[in-house]
């Protein structure tokens, strides 16, 4: 399938390059429908992929890229439950999610985030299985999971260790505060920086110069360069897990839920 149009995503291919475009007001929270649609995207990206150079994900919303994880659906799913039943419902949840991200991490073909506004928790954890972080200038990146009492859930702290290290991983996770597009592209996390409102077309240009390049010899560079932290991986989800059955979780998410602010995902 080269073109799709969902309930909060879309995407089209064309000439060796395909193009996945979040669109969920108001800030592509990603919650199970964004979750199944994404599952739809990574069964056709694997069927076109033989004939696939790049692939570039953007979002259609002007908050931003993505503000991470939909907070609201967790939380009034987890009330639902006992703490047996909510350990478990979080588990598959994340398991899926690590399945798609995974996935995208080693695809065969360049993969290529165009930022713009918020890029949070999960959603910055998408960004990061990207193999190119293009920002415009007023990108704002953050991981606030620690006032919820978790940590990030969707592989952040281990790709964010692979590729920059753990000083700034610590700073990042520990403070909760966002960086903007300068600081990120100063610590080599965006390594292309697009003046406000351009970062899609630098991406379409950079996705452009990839497809010049022999298929074969890319996708074993990628393979060689950027390795993935499987381990890892799965002790995040282990200890994601463990946080969640915590009263102090279901806290700080109902606090979240009873936010009236035009923006509660900002740290």
């Amino acid at each position: 399938m080269k073109s799709f149009k969902g309930e909060v995503l879309r995407w089209d291919w064309r000439e060796g390059v395909l193009e996945l475009t979040l669109d969920r007001a108001p800030a592509n929270e990603i919650g199970t429908v964004m979750l199944g649609e994404l599952e739809q995207f990574v069964s056709a990206a694997k069927n076109l992929a033989a004939e696939t150079s790049a692939c570039i994900i953007s979002s259609a919303q002007p908050s931003g890229f993505s503000a991470g994880a939909d907070l609201r659906e967790l939380y009034h799913g987890a009330v639902a439950l006992n703490e047996k039943d909510r350990s478990a419902g979080v588990r598959e949840f994340l398991e899926r999610t690590h399945a798609v991200l995974s996935w995208l991490d080693e695809a065969p073909f360049v993969t290529i985030a165009a930022v713009h506004g918020v890029c949070f928790g999960g959603g910055l954890e998408l960004a990061l299985v990207c193999d190119v972080i293009i920002a415009d200038k007023m990108a704002r990146f953050a991981f606030p999971e620690l006032r919820l009492g978790l940590i990030p859930g969707f592989g952040g702290i281990p790709r964010l260790k692979r590729d920059l290290g753990n000083g700034f991983v610590r700073d990042l996770l520990l403070t909760g505060r966002s960086v903007n597009a300068t600081r990120a592209h100063a610590v080599g996390l965006v390594p292309q920086l697009a003046a406000e409102g351009e970062a899609l077309n630098l991406a379409r240009s950079t996705a452009a110069q990839v497809t010049k390049f022999d298929p074969t010899t890319r996708t074993a560079a990628k393979k060689f360069i950027k390795p993935i932290p499987r381990e890892e991986l799965r002790q995040e989800i282990a200890i994601f897990c463990e946080l969640f059955t915590r009263q102090a979780v279901m806290a700080g998410l109902k606090k979240f839920v009873e936010n009236t602010g035009p923006m509660p995902y900002q740290p």
